[in-house]
């Protein structure tokens, strides 16, 4: 272990933070209003839930914190509703320094003191403005923690305060703007897609930290993007919405940070809605995850109200980064982004060792080695420093051209011998452990929009640069017969796929046309063989299938007691199985159901939302796979089969799905000068047809009177020309009707 670091072992259980006397705490709950306090109170031996695990070893501490981190008081929470500004920092910091004298008395005090609120004054200018050297940090003071939260609780906009708090924006600083959610997407749609990383300064005691912040997504398709984050932090600012309490994502968060091992801060957010219930917040956080409602922070983060409580809760209660200074360097990458002009960018944590402008690094999984062109902080943005110490989260860039070479998880190393940092080379130190690699639960095709060789290229190049920076998107190519060439791509959810697709139109202007969504089956053969099916278009007509089986979910929602019914029925009608039905006070219930994967595309959860008026949540976690009676269901336009259309459904749905695709189709394709013919199959069964008539040109307009035999030649000749149009003519499904006929449910 590293210095300032302990194991779990190591560190003292909540029981033994007990120096701390209960009256000041008492004392400071009745007149502050806004309770944070030091440790934890853990239960008692045996008191756990049985099959649980304990808590008690992972919870954080003011004892597990740094070197000066003693235990002690937070300054109180402020109760002004104005904004914080970064003289927050400045006075906080002054009058948390310990032992400094007073102003008042000798020449030496009064030089100490003023040197104090100079100091003060620097560290309130940030990083950046403050001309910090990363030397000026050592390891005991440095915090990476990132902030995890359900859908819309506050997580950057937290963020924000944070780092106007701390002048990490500077002049830049607004205080409506959510400033680390980048992407358009993510301003579009309210939410946070991308994690995103900034280094704050804040001076505690007289003495100046490096706080790494990650803000995180709350959606649960993004899960995997907070699990990534988590694994650069040694704690995290659990967020929960003091009008709407505990939530199904906030719960999945938990755990994510619980399996890491993370110092948790709980952090009561909105207390200045009419509608919030911060006590209630804080029972509900107790009973879920035996978290002391008197270690929560009441905070409103709009108002500023409670804010300057949370800096010093991090410095002290999550412990500062392990590792070995004097180790050969070992990086965690975590993350990269593609530069237009500096190649691929990469986000590391330095685990070990320290690394700096020139040195060579090689990268784990090949064994190629890099030169270090350029390194620095994200304060927020790219701030060159020169070098990069044990414990600091910051950027890299080594002239990589190569979009694939760098994989996210992997580790670098410094090349201890002329051997290492070839390709093949071995006597590499030990890998760092990375990342659990995302499963893909939805796929669907990508084809660009025209289906020409020259736009394939283009979108072809597009996804290497966005798949840089999303890593847990499955690809590998597909040739369809009615889209041409195109990418058959795995996301982790509805959700995910709509966000990957939006980002490449906006960020890289590439139209595309997403097939119908399917999830990955297992058909099982008479001889025992099994086979996985992950296209509608592959299963295998004409051939005994012994069985088939589908993956499903275990999907968790908490919704208002007057809403569970609707919810039940939803669940119902998707072919969901109950396995769980608990109160949870407060007139909320929780309901767990097993789901069929594939049930979840679609309205799924927009169905959710309007049965609850908008007040329930949802998440899902992987289950078992189970068996299913599914058909193939295929759509033939004059003949032949749309492939891009085929889907798998459930038997008893196949002939009303079927029919609603064909009654779209028959509205939505333009008519012909023969009769196109629209039929629906159920595993090569026709169940279903309907016909588009012909557009019929007046032939005997022309024709004014006169005998009947030449109106009867010209109307035989056009019946002539339409049924050899029949026989020969093909039809085109447009492509902008795919988004629309794969809504049909």
């Amino acid at each position: 272990m590293g210095p300032g670091r302990s194991s779990p072992e190591d560190r003292p259980s909540p029981s033994g933070l007990s120096g701390l006397s209960s009256q000041p705490i008492a004392e400071a709950l009745v007149s502050r209003r806004q309770p944070w306090a030091l440790g934890w109170a853990g239960r008692g031996p045996g008191s756990g839930t049985p099959g649980q695990p304990t808590l008690r070893r992972h919870l954080s501490s003011s004892s597990a914190a740094g070197a000066g981190a003693g235990p002690s008081t937070s300054p109180a929470p402020s109760t002004s509703p104005t904004t914080p500004t970064t003289t927050t920092a400045t006075t906080t910091a002054a009058a948390a320094a310990p032992g400094l004298p007073s102003a008042s008395g000798h020449g030496g005090a009064g030089a100490a003191a003023e040197a104090e609120a100079e100091a003060a004054a620097r560290a309130a200018q940030g990083f950046v403005g403050g001309g910090y050297d990363v030397g000026h940090f050592p390891q005991e003071r440095i915090r990476n923690f990132s902030i995890i939260a359900h859908v819309d609780h506050g997580k950057s906009t937290i963020a924000d305060r944070l780092m106007e708090m701390t002048g990490a924006l500077g002049a830049k600083a607004t205080h409506n703007a959510q400033y680390l959610d980048k992407l358009q997407v993510e301003r579009e749609r309210g939410i946070t897609v991308k994690a995103q990383t900034v280094s704050l300064v804040y001076r505690h005691r007289g003495q100046d930290y490096m706080l790494n912040l990650i803000d995180t997504p709350g959606h649960v398709d993004f899960s995997y993007e907070v699990s990534r984050s988590l694994a650069a932090c040694q704690g995290a600012l659990l967020v929960v919405d003091a009008g709407q309490g505990v939530q199904a994502q906030t719960v999945a968060n938990f755990y994510l940070a619980f399996e890491q091992g993370l110092d948790l801060v709980p952090v009561i957010n909105k207390i200045d809605l009419p509608a919030a219930d911060p006590p209630g917040c804080a029972a509900q956080m107790q009973a879920a995850f035996d978290l002391d409602p008197a270690a929560s922070l009441y905070t409103s983060a709009k108002t500023g109200q409670g804010m300057d409580s949370v800096l010093p809760a991090v410095v002290e209660r999550v412990r500062p980064p392990g590792g070995n200074p004097n180790a050969p360097a070992r990086l965690l990458l975590f993350d990269a982004l593609h530069d237009e002009y500096r190649g691929v960018v990469l986000l590391v944590e330095v685990v070990d060792g320290g690394v700096e402008v020139g040195q060579k690094l090689a990268m784990a999984s090949t064994g190629q080695a890099y030169e270090v062109l350029e390194l620095g902080l994200l304060a927020p943005e790219r701030h060159p420093t020169g070098r990069l110490l044990t414990g600091q989260v910051g950027y890299l860039v080594c002239g990589i051209k190569d979009l694939k070479a760098a994989r996210v998880g992997d580790t670098l190393y410094a090349p201890q011998s002329p051997g290492q940092g070839q390709p093949g080379a071995a006597a590499a130190p030990p890998r760092l452990p990375g990342f659990r690699p995302a499963k893909a639960m939805v796929f669907a095709g990508l084809f660009p929009l025209g289906g020409d060789g020259s736009e394939f290229e283009g979108l072809a190049a597009a996804m290497d640069k966005l798949l840089l920076n999303d890593a847990s998107v499955v690809v590998k190519r597909e040739n369809s017969d009615a889209l041409g060439p195109g990418f058959r791509c795995g996301f982790l959810g509805m959700l995910h796929m709509d966000v990957f697709r939006q980002r490449l139109e906006q960020e890289f202007g590439a139209s595309v046309v997403v097939t119908t969504p399917t999830v990955p089956y297992i058909l099982e053969m008479p001889d025992g063989t099994s086979v996985t099916l992950e296209s509608a278009a592959d299963y295998p007509l004409g051939t005994k299938v012994a069985r088939i089986l589908e993956p499903t979910v275990t999907a968790t929602l908490i919704a208002p007691d007057p809403c569970v019914g609707k919810l039940m029925e939803l669940c119902a009608s998707r072919r969901g199985e109950p396995l769980e039905h608990n109160s949870l006070g407060g007139g909320r219930t929780l309901l767990r159901y097993s789901l069929p994967l594939g049930e979840l595309g679609g309205d799924f959860y927009s169905l959710v939302k309007s049965r609850s008026q908008g007040y329930a949540s949802f998440d899902y976690e992987e289950g078992p796979y189970r068996e299913a009676d599914l058909v193939r269901l295929d759509v033939a336009a004059h003949g032949e089969r749309v492939d891009a259309l085929a889907r798998m459904v459930a038997r008893g749905e196949a002939d009303k799905v079927g029919r609603a695709l064909l009654g779209m189709l028959r509205d939505k394709l333009p008519r012909q000068q023969f009769e196109v013919i629209l039929q629906a199959l159920s595993n090569g069964k026709v169940i279903a047809r309907e016909t588009i008539r012909a557009l019929r040109k007046d032939v005997t307009a022309k024709c004014y009177g006169g005998d009947i035999s030449r109106k009867r030649k010209l109307l035989d000749r056009q019946r002539e020309g339409k049924a050899r149009m029949k026989r020969m003519g093909s039809i085109d499904v447009p492509q902008d009707l795919f988004p629309e006929l794969m809504k049909v449910r």
